[in-house]
């Protein structure tokens, strides 16, 4: 039982615990790490070659803070790196194929340590492979994750003018093939995300339309999914561990500091 000096020195700890400046230092410490931009958010980039998917990335996304994993893209800097050409000859094959499975294992990589922190993820593939994006769908939201799909549409037509213009460069044969699959899987990407989580943006336009309408709407869509709270009850509980534990750690250093002055 604590006599009239306990409690006189318990009173003078739960004042300084609850200061103006300590609950301002609180609030900010119980922000760090729970609520980085997009936490327990993860929007999948769909779209086949030359539908614009990497500027939607780079424009839409601006300023959100989160995570791009696109093995294409460290794919790409493999062949920069090993001087191998970007208008993928049949000759240089084998050695693409080395690089792309490197490419696939630093990413595979890079997406399980942003997991692991749950920070927000823009996934950007061709949604080709619809076993892999139905594998990682389940793997985050098994997590906590709320997914969204943005799947980035052209004509055949379009999509083969625009892989002609691009550095790096596929055979025609493959934009059709790949074009073809992805078209295959929209009916089944609107299952698995539903009407409400997925945005199909029509690319046919040219730059400037598509700056001033399509980048608009997508951004739209972006930042009203990121306004929102995480909706996953495992999310909801992983918060509320992480937060009550940040507390007990606050309160006991606190009552250390605390401590030590009244020494």
């Amino acid at each position: 039982m604590m006599n009239d000096k306990d409690v006189q020195e318990h009173h003078k700890m739960l004042k300084k615990l609850t200061n103006t400046k300590s609950l301002t230092e609180f609030r900010e410490y119980l922000k760090e790490g729970i609520y980085d931009p997009g936490i327990f958010k993860a929007f999948f980039l769909a779209g086949g070659p030359g539908s614009g998917k990497s500027f939607v990335t780079q424009s839409a996304f601006a300023g959100t803070g989160l995570k791009v994993v696109n093995s294409d893209s460290a794919f790409e800097t493999g062949l920069k790196k090993t001087n191998l050409s970007l208008k993928m000859p049949d000759e240089e094959e084998y050695f693409r194929n080395i690089i792309r499975q490197k490419a696939k294992t630093t990413t595979a990589t890079m997406l399980d340590t942003y997991v692991n922190g749950r920070l927000g993820l823009i996934i950007d593939a061709t949604g080709r492979d619809l076993p892999l994006v139905t594998r990682q769908v389940s793997m985050l939201k098994a997590i906590g994750y709320d997914c969204y799909m943005i799947f980035v549409n052209t004509s055949l037509d379009v999509a083969i003018q625009r892989n002609i213009n691009r550095p790096r460069t596929i055979p025609e044969y493959l934009v059709k093939n790949n074009w073809e699959k992805v078209q295959l899987n929209i009916g089944t990407f609107q299952r698995i995300f539903s009407p409400k989580r997925m945005m199909i943006l029509d690319n046919n336009r040219s730059e400037k339309e598509l700056v001033s309408v399509t980048l608009n709407s997508a951004s739209r869509f972006i930042r009203s999914q990121l306004n929102k709270k995480p909706e996953n009850y495992i999310a909801l509980s992983w918060i509320k561990k992480e937060l009550d534990a940040k507390r007990n750690i606050w309160v006991k250093e606190m009552k250390w500091k605390y401590q030590v002055k009244q020494r």
